[in-house]
């Protein structure tokens, strides 16, 4: 595969992941703003997290402009790459958010042998497994003889799950052997924020399908948000919690 646009690994957060270089990815998309403009009003307009979607670092050592301001290089994680890529709605962007995908299938296949003494890697695969589970539910609505491929969920996870395949957010920590209350706390402080008494996620986690927010009934005559972690969701944020406490538990 010829690459369209360097990929390299960063530091984002906590850890190294893989990044595209704004400043690449802005020339290749062929916008019509510049750089400075263009970067800020999508950041400002979908929500991106600096040091969660994206980190900066000086340019050039850190040399100013004649302004006297440091000029700055940013690194955009593959997930925020593609939502810069498809919102352009060209066909430059069409081209760009495919080969990031595929850069990112290419990456996974990359990725090191199973460690069958590594619990969270092994809630990993399982909760991929329920992800494909549920796609294959998904399309029993269409044809009933899909159901003949799909394999059973794993009977741990089908506990916890709801009947429309979503996690509420203790059963999610239970998924992941995690103490519910430590787990929600750990989601505040990235992911979650209360919106009128109601723990709701930020709008780039339910743009990315890793949450949905749906209204209950509470009582006969009040309707409050409840917030659900979807399969794709739980794969996350499980690989997310072993970065996060991967030097806590050397």
């Amino acid at each position: 595969m010829n690459p369209l646009i360097a990929i390299t690994e960063q530091a984002v957060g906590d850890g190294l992941v893989p990044t595209v270089d704004a400043r690449e990815l802005h020339a290749f998309l062929e916008v019509g703003k510049d750089f400075s403009t263009w970067l800020r009003d999508r950041v400002a307009q979908y929500d991106f997290v600096e040091n969660q979607d994206f980190a900066f670092f000086p340019q050039n050592g850190g040399k100013q402009t004649e302004r006297g301001r440091p000029t700055k290089d940013y690194a955009l994680t593959l997930d925020m790459a593609k939502e810069l890529a498809m919102v352009e709605r060209n066909w430059r962007g069409r081209q760009a958010r495919k080969y990031f995908i595929e850069c990112e299938r290419r990456l996974r296949e990359q990725r090191p042998a199973l460690d069958l003494f590594d619990p969270l890697r092994l809630t990993e695969v399982a909760l991929q497994l329920t992800e494909l589970v549920r796609e294959l539910v998904e399309e029993r609505k269409q044809s009933q003889a899909a159901l003949a491929a799909a394999a059973p969920k794993a009977e741990f996870y089908d506990s916890f799950v709801e009947a429309d395949g979503l996690y509420n957010l203790q059963n999610a920590g239970r998924a992941l052997h995690l103490p519910p209350n430590k787990f929600i706390g750990w989601l505040k402080t990235f992911a979650l924020f209360y919106q009128g008494g109601a723990l709701v996620p930020y709008r780039q986690f339910i743009e990315r399908g890793q949450f949905e927010v749906r209204q209950v009934r509470a009582g006969e005559e009040k309707v409050r948000c409840q917030t659900f972690v979807t399969p794709k969701g739980l794969t996350a944020l499980a690989a997310r919690w072993h970065r996060d406490h991967a030097e806590e538990a050397a």
